[in-house]
């Protein structure tokens, strides 16, 4: 099972794999029997993914399984944090010490007709005019994987969190926040470029 990428630092491991349609991936071997019924209506696709993700945890950590609580993974036993994303043909997973958030958008021009949905007009100012696709997808990222170390805590993407102004060339310390009226979470993002998608980490 050879990796795509290896994003790991001092304090977690964080592995993205790219399908290979060479690679068998056995649902009775990989996927824990508690969340059979949680895929059984599953595309083939999005399928593929989520096997993906266990064959990952199994090079890492083969005793371990990732269960859900509310819809957030989590591991078992729990030995370490972990996040998962995925878009095929692309899945990652991170293992921490402490929480972490990890995402994998593709750029799409597509992200223009919600923005709406996940920025304000005055976050949107340091936006360059010729490169929006980029800017935004990187925003929606990175709020996409503070909300995963605040898992259904905050559920807006637009009210209760804040990508702050970044050039393209500073991906690796990119300031952001989870905030409401009573607390105020500061993080640094970290993004990685590939094969036209974007990947982030947010670690606490």
């Amino acid at each position: 099972m050879p990796l795509y990428r290896d994003f790991s630092d001092d304090n977690a491991t964080i592995l993205v794999w790219k399908y290979d349609e060479q690679e068998q991936l056995d649902i009775n071997e990989l996927l824990e029997p508690e969340n059979a019924d949680k895929v059984k209506d599953y595309h083939p696709k999005k399928l593929l993914e989520v096997l993906m993700v266990r064959k990952l945890l199994k090079s890492l950590k083969p005793d371990s399984k990732i269960l859900y609580k509310e819809r957030e993974p989590f591991l078992s036993p729990k030995d370490a944090e972990i996040s998962i994303t995925h878009s095929f043909p692309f899945a990652a997973i991170a293992l921490s010490k402490n929480k972490i958030g990890i995402d994998i958008e593709k750029f799409n021009p597509k992200i223009l007709r919600v923005i709406d949905k996940f920025t304000y007009e005055n976050e949107r100012g340091f936006i360059p005019s010729d490169n929006e696709v980029t800017f935004y997808t990187i925003i929606w990222s990175v709020k996409e994987s503070m909300y995963k170390i605040h898992h259904s805590k905050h559920w807006s993407l637009k009210k209760h969190y804040e990508v702050k102004p970044f050039e393209l060339k500073y991906l690796h310390h990119i300031k952001c926040r989870v905030h409401d009226d009573k607390i105020s979470d500061e993080f640094k993002a970290r993004v990685e470029f590939f094969d036209d998608y974007c990947f982030t980490i947010v670690e606490e």
